[in-house]
């Protein structure tokens, strides 16, 4: 079989083709394009069928595992496939780990520093119990995200293009910095003993309610990652599609209430938003793909993320 590569403009990335077996996969084509164009490694290609002339929408986009004689026209044997760079790649683990760290540093350096000084602040710092559990709250979290990156999560996609790196920790330590600045303030008025008790207690079941979420998760993906998608059944997801966000949310509300400041319900809400967003798509995609027909079972009725709200 002869594999011509282009790009969408029509421009020949690999002179001449490739010559493969009949029986070759995508994976197969992906390693020989590296072979030939050393820049260009697996990870780091997408290719589709080119769109017919006259035609729109979305170009099918090759599944690595499948084979290229699926993308062929009967009896045909030569395919052409348009070559996308999607840029240099890291693994999802390594984005994660990155994005994780920096809240992990960044908050205990406003605890423990006395960084205030350099805002104008001289006066000695009276560190209230309410600060300290939520420093603890706070690492513990972080860590938590951090352990369940190498040992809980399975991951769809093998990689993430390197730019994600920047803009997520971007956001993360930003928001470290914010939070943390305001709630270790030296002018900061700590809420109420009992309230301090509600906010961190409802958000420690829902950190525990999280990882559990997440172990749920983990038993539908296989160790590969390619085991498609499937139905969560159990604990929160008898109710609810996204119950591992729905956790994270909550247990970010158990935390302002406990903290109360400004910057910490921001975060909140920008969170939610974003969080919100991935499970209206990923609920559409449950309803898509388990529609009840030909066989395939029915996606149950379920709230989106936020019961009894949403």
């Amino acid at each position: 079989m002869k594999v011509a590569v282009v790009s969408r403009s029509g421009r020949e990335v690999i002179k001449g083709g490739i010559e493969l077996d009949d029986s070759a996969t995508v994976t197969d084509l992906q390693e020989a394009v590296h072979a030939r164009r050393k820049k260009y490694y697996p990870s780091r290609q997408r290719f589709t069928l080119p769109l017919q002339p006259g035609t729109s929408g979305k170009p099918v986009v090759l599944n690595p595992k499948a084979n290229l004689s699926d993308y062929c026209e009967k009896n045909a044997d030569s395919l052409t496939v348009v070559f996308k760079d999607l840029g240099p790649q890291v693994s999802y683990s390594t984005l994660f780990f990155w994005e994780y760290l920096g809240p992990l540093i960044i908050y205990p350096i406003f605890y423990y520093f006395p960084v205030y000084k350099y805002f104008g602040y001289e006066d000695e710092r009276i560190i209230h119990p309410v600060q300290t559990y939520a420093m603890y709250y706070w690492c513990f979290h972080y860590f938590k995200r951090i352990m369940e990156t190498f040992f809980v999560h399975r991951f769809s996609h093998a990689t993430s293009p390197l730019s994600n790196v920047f803009r997520n920790c971007a956001y993360y330590w930003t928001f470290a910095a914010y939070i943390a600045y305001y709630v270790n303030h030296p002018l900061y008025s700590p809420v109420s003993d009992l309230q301090m008790k509600i906010g961190f207690a409802f958000g420690l079941v829902c950190q525990v309610s999280n990882f559990y979420c997440h172990l749920l998760l983990r038993s539908l993906r296989s160790p590969s990652g390619n085991g498609g998608y499937q139905i969560p059944y159990g604990f929160l997801f008898n109710i609810v599609t996204c119950a591992n966000y729905t956790t994270e949310i909550y247990q970010w509300l158990g935390f302002n209430i406990a903290t109360q400041t400004v910057a910490g319900y921001v975060f909140l809400v920008v969170a939610a938003l974003i969080m919100t967003n991935w499970a209206l798509a990923k609920h559409r995609r449950m309803k898509k793909l388990f529609d009840g027909k030909e066989g395939r079972p029915k996606y149950p009725r379920r709230w989106v993320i936020l019961p009894p709200f949403f």
